[in-house]
């Protein structure tokens, strides 16, 4: 996860152009599916999403989280992806995969020091190409999961419109803005000067008691807001919340 500057990631997550939430997900997927060129993406589409008013304990669930080149998705490019199988009840992690790949724009020494990832790491790595078909597969009939929907949504769909010439479009439960909507402050709270609580996936770990885990390894990242889902759920909402309630 490429974490926000102090200052952003203390505001409440704003809905961003191009990123509204639709009404009918699997009604849209249906579209989605005889309109894409791509036959990877027909193949994802096809295969569907459970109605929105199913609940969240029956819904197949995937988290994931990328590591970029920077905070502009139409400027940088993937470096490394993390994917986590779960459902409300179970995380998968022996299923899960982690890919390092070579990003199609500048590795920036900021970005270097914030993951890890180095040059020479990219170097033998092949471009995100090479794992679309895997990626959509893990991803292919499942609610996606990520904290801070911007950048896993917005990444992937620029990554797929350089490399296949369309992008993509898929629900997300967004453990940021479960969070940010658990710590909303009143007018009042406002008044008296509370402040609003830090959203970074570690803090909002911590606050249920969740154990810290080294930060900026998409696969491990990927496992904390799995695990933050299931703590957020069951502090907030009950596992017959339907899925629509939480996706966007």
């Amino acid at each position: 996860m490429f974490y926000l500057r102090p200052g952003q990631i203390n505001e409440e997550p704003q809905t961003v152009s191009g990123d509204a939430p639709a009404t009918d997900w699997p009604a849209r997927y249906q579209q989605l599916a005889q309109s894409a060129q791509a036959a990877v993406l027909r193949h994802f589409y096809a295969q569907g999403l459970p109605p929105a008013d199913t609940p969240i304990a029956e819904v197949p669930l995937v988290a994931i989280d990328f590591e970029t080149t920077g905070l502009d998705p139409e400027q940088g490019d993937i470096v490394s992806i993390g994917v986590v199988p779960m459902q409300l009840q179970r995380i998968y992690n022996r299923d899960s995969r982690h890919w390092i790949v070579r990003p199609r724009s500048r590795l920036g020494e900021e970005s270097v020091v914030i993951h890890g990832i180095t040059h020479s790491d990219i170097e033998e790595s092949p471009d995100l190409a090479r794992y679309l078909q895997p990626l959509l597969e893990q991803l292919a009939g499942r609610v996606v999961v990520a904290h801070y929907r911007f950048m896993e949504r917005n990444f992937l769909n620029q990554a797929l419109l350089r490399r296949l010439g369309e992008g993509i479009q898929f629900p997300v439960i967004d453990t940021m803005e479960l969070e940010a909507a658990a710590n909303r402050l009143t007018l009042w709270q406002r008044l008296c000067g509370r402040r609003r609580v830090s959203l970074r996936l570690a803090d909002c770990r911590r606050r249920y008691h969740l154990p810290f885990y080294h930060p900026h390894h998409a696969h491990t990242d990927a496992l904390a807001c799995a695990e933050l889902l299931q703590a957020q759920v069951a502090a907030h909402y009950s596992p017959q919340t339907p899925v629509g309630r939480l996706w966007c």
